[in-house]
Order: structure tokens, then C-alpha cells, then sequence
């Protein structure tokens, strides 16, 4: 009996000491928790309120760095935008000066060109291929075949006519003498331009008009015209000559206009001098092929002499009725 006490009063007091260790540790664990928090806080912000400053100082600090590159960067990109503008604008009129003096370097053709303005150049390039200027064309008779015109600075001779009228064409019209002025002046700027002076063994040489002799000219109305031009050198045996071609462009369209003949009239002017029996057949045909079908015509009659007016005027008058 009496072990049988011991063991409970053990088995007691083993569990007062476990109930107190417990007490203990849930005690240490509710003070240490608030002691932990303020440690955690302190690391954060050790200065307190002087760190929490300072940090947002180095971040605008660094805002204003980064707004300050962005605007410098801005600022440059402008002015190569505006360096490169002025550039392209110079190398334009560069450009354009050497295609008016026909002196465009060679490479530079191909600048600032659009899918337009290639197609345009191979449909010329087409048109002279198909022209009678590098070879000629298998003709069926000698009546297709197009003359050339000669002409000089002051004369054009063409053989179009044949011996109808005077070949000579003294003045000629504004139009044809502005074509055969501008291909001689085209003709000048390239012989005077850089392309024929690359060789430095030949002597340069300045062309003027008076040193145009002669030229060739035909056009083919469906191609263009061919223009060959002689230009005497500094010898009398120097000349220099030169093959020239003004392609036609392509057809354009103007205007589409939608036409009402309801009211249109058609004025008819026949020409008479006797000749009785050849207007009455007109005037039969006249009838059937006009009047009876369509109705808006008007006839009017001009008669040279007196012959046979009487008969004229009465075959009128039956119409007319």
C-alpha cells in the first residue's frame, strides 16, 4: 500500500511539473513575441523617420537623372532629324540641278525612286527597244517606210510630201521648232557634262550651238521620236555625233463624259457645180439613208455658176415637200 502512495504522489507531482513547464514556455513565448516585432522594426528603419526620408530623396534623386537622359536623348533625336532633313533637302536640289543639266552622276539614278517612276522608265526602255533606233524592222513595201527630216538651226527640210510642195519649212510652227531646239540643247549639256571628259587624253572640247552641223529627225506615232545630231569638233575632220530618242508616254485618260444626241443636229455642206444628174442620185440616197431613218440633218447646198440651178433647185423643193 504504501508503494502504491509513492507512485501516486509521483505520477502528481510529475504532472504539477509538466503543467508548470508549460505555464513557463507559454509565458516565455507571449513575452518574447512583442520584444521580436519592435527588433524587426527597428531593423527596417533604424533611424526612424530620417531613413524613411532619405530613401525617397536617392528614389526622386534618381527620377530626375533618368527624366533628364530621357529629355537629352529627345533633344539629340530632333537634331538628327533635323541635320537629316537638311541634307536630303540639299541632296535634292543637287539632284535636280544635275538632271536639268542632263550631268547626273552615274548611281544616282536610282535615288528617291517610286514603283511609278520605275514602271514609267521600263515602258520607255520598251519603247525604244521597239523602235527603229538600235535595228531596224522587216517592212512589207517602200511606202511604210517612216523619212527622216533634216533640220538645222534656222531650216527644216522634210520629204514626207514628196515633191507636192517645197521641202524647205520657212518659219517653222512654234511647237516643231520647240522640239528640235530642246533635243540640240539636250544634246549640249551632255556633251559638255563630266561623263564625256573621263577620259584625260582626249582634250576637252566646249560645245555651243554654232557647233551643231545637222540633224535627223523622224517620230513613229505609236514609239516616239529619233533624233540624230552631228556637232563639228575643234578639227575639220572632228565630229562628234550623238543618238537621241523622246519616247511617247503611255495613254491617259482626260475625262469621261456621257453624250445626249437626242437634240444633236447634223449640219451636212455639199460643194455643187452642174453635175444634175450626180446630185439627184445624192439627194435619193440623201433621203433613204437620213431623212427616213434619223430625221436631224440639215442639208445646205453651195452651187458655183448658174447652169442647171433651176434643176437643183427643184429636185430641193421635192425633198423638201
Amino acid at each position: 500500500s504504501n508503494t502504491r502512495w509513492i507512485l501516486a504522489l509521483v505520477s502528481r507531482i510529475g504532472l504539477i511539473v509538466l503543467g508548470l513547464c508549460c505555464c513557463l514556455v507559454l509565458f516565455y513565448l507571449l513575452a518574447c513575441k512583442p520584444a521580436s516585432h519592435s527588433s524587426q522594426k527597428s531593423l527596417l528603419w533604424p533611424g526612424g523617420a530620417t531613413s524613411k526620408e532619405g530613401y525617397m530623396a536617392l528614389l526622386q534623386e534618381r527620377e530626375d537623372s533618368h527624366r533628364h537622359y530621357i529629355n537629352s536623348l529627345t533633344k539629340q533625336i530632333a537634331q538628327l532629324k533635323e541635320a537629316l532633313q537638311e541634307r536630303t533637302q540639299q541632296l535634292q536640289e543637287s539632284l535636280d540641278k544635275a538632271r536639268t543639266k542632263g550631268i547626273l552622276p552615274q548611281g544616282l539614278e536610282s535615288l528617291h525612286k517610286t514603283q511609278t517612276q520605275f514602271d514609267l522608265k521600263e515602258f520607255f526602255r520598251s519603247q525604244l527597244n521597239q523602235a527603229e533606233v538600235n535595228s531596224g524592222a522587216t517592212l512589207p513595201s517602200e511606202y511604210a517606210v517612216i523619212p527622216f527630216d533634216t533640220f538645222t538651226l534656222q531650216r527644216v527640210y522634210q520629204l514626207e510630201t514628196g515633191l507636192t510642195r517645197h521641202p524647205e519649212e520657212r518659219p517653222v510652227r512654234k511647237d516643231r521648232r520647240n522640239e528640235l531646239l530642246g533635243a540640240v540643247e539636250t544634246a549640249l549639256h551632255i556633251l559638255n557634262g563630266p561623263q564625256q571628259h573621263v577620259d584625260n587624253a582626249r582634250r576637252k572640247h566646249t560645245y555651243s550651238p554654232s557647233n551643231f552641223v545637222e540633224g535627223l529627225a523622224r517620230t513613229e506615232r505609236d514609239r516616239g521620236s529619233v533624233y540624230e545630231l552631228t556637232f563639228r569638233g575643234d578639227g575639220l575632220q572632228d565630229f562628234t555625233q550623238l543618238v537621241l530618242f523622246r519616247p511617247f508616254g503611255p495613254v491617259m485618260k482626260v475625262n469621261s463624259d456621257s453624250v445626249d444626241t437626242r437634240s444633236m443636229l447634223i449640219n451636212i455642206i455639199v460643194p455643187l457645180s452642174k453635175r444634175s444628174d450626180a446630185f439627184r442620185l445624192f439627194i435619193n440616197n440623201f433621203r433613204e439613208v437620213c431623212i427616213q431613218q434619223d430625221g436631224r440633218v440639215h442639208l445646205t447646198v453651195v452651187y458655183f455658176g448658174r447652169d442647171q440651178i433651176d434643176q437643183v433647185k427643184s429636185m430641193l423643193d421635192q425633198t423638201t415637200r
